[in-house]
């Protein structure tokens, strides 16, 4: 049984690694999925014909993320694809930018990547909720880093996964009386392009050595809780931010 079924979905970001695997897996559950991108068409392109090969319905809308009247045009053309009712929302746009220590920083780069992570949560969460009907999901995606200060180099990107939780929290409760509910994933090692441009091979290995499972995961270990969350499997579950790294670190 598809757990999904009839449900309409945006996934920001929706068109590699984790957003990919959250689009064609919310899709592969019966779900009408709306794949947001900025500048990378062609990937779009990929994962929505990816769903359509496997009988799910999916449409691909442009969009930066950190612009109010972007994200305001997602949602408009998102219902003119599947109707008002938008059921499942995941904020999965963000993204480190660049390692940079204190000294290094300025404060354009600092609001870039808190624009690019929190905000952009933010503006999305405030466009969509007005069009979410009871038992509607928003599912965000903070990090490990967001727990624990990241590796070197990664402050900012820190402290806006940290802000993405805490914003996580505070959804849930506000919006917990409207039959929304509201979770947050706090990945780690991830095998993405992330890590294939941010982390060197060797720390990679060492995690792998380290991590009581042994390896590093795989974006539909992301997705298929992204899913589950979701899904009224979860109907009791909001405010939670789920750590999703093999062991690595216990909250």
């Amino acid at each position: 049984m598809k757990t999904l079924e009839g449900k309409v979905a945006i996934v920001t970001g929706g068109t590699r690694d984790i957003g990919r695997s959250c689009s064609i897996i919310l899709a592969n559950q019966g779900a009408k999925v709306a794949v947001n991108y900025c500048n990378n068409k062609a990937a779009g392109d990929e994962t929505v014909a990816r769903i359509e090969e496997a009988g799910g319905i999916a449409v691909l809308i442009k969009g930066d993320m950190t612009k109010k009247a972007d994200v305001d045009n997602l949602v408009a053309e998102t219902q003119n694809a599947f109707g008002d009712d938008i059921h499942i929302l995941v904020n999965n746009v963000g993204g480190l930018v660049a390692r940079k220590t204190l000294a290094e920083m300025d404060e354009e780069f600092l609001n870039h990547v808190m624009a690019l992570n929190m905000n952009s949560t933010f503006l999305t969460t405030q466009a969509v909720v007005p069009s979410m009907p009871p038992g509607s999901a928003i599912v965000n995606l903070a990090s490990l880093a967001g727990r624990d200060g990241g590796g070197g180099g990664a402050s900012a990107y820190s402290v806006a996964k940290g802000a993405v939780m805490t914003f996580t929290r505070s959804m849930a409760k506000e919006l917990g009386p409207q039959g929304i509910r509201v979770n947050s994933l706090c990945p780690g090692m991830i095998d993405t392009n992330f890590h294939d441009t941010f982390t060197p091979d060797a720390v990679r290995r060492n995690v792998e050595a380290s991590v009581p499972l042994r390896r590093q995961g795989h974006p539909d270990d992301c997705a298929n809780t992204v899913a589950y969350l979701a899904s009224e499997k979860s109907a009791y579950i909001t405010g939670a931010n789920i750590d999703i790294n093999g062991g690595m670190f216990f909250s």
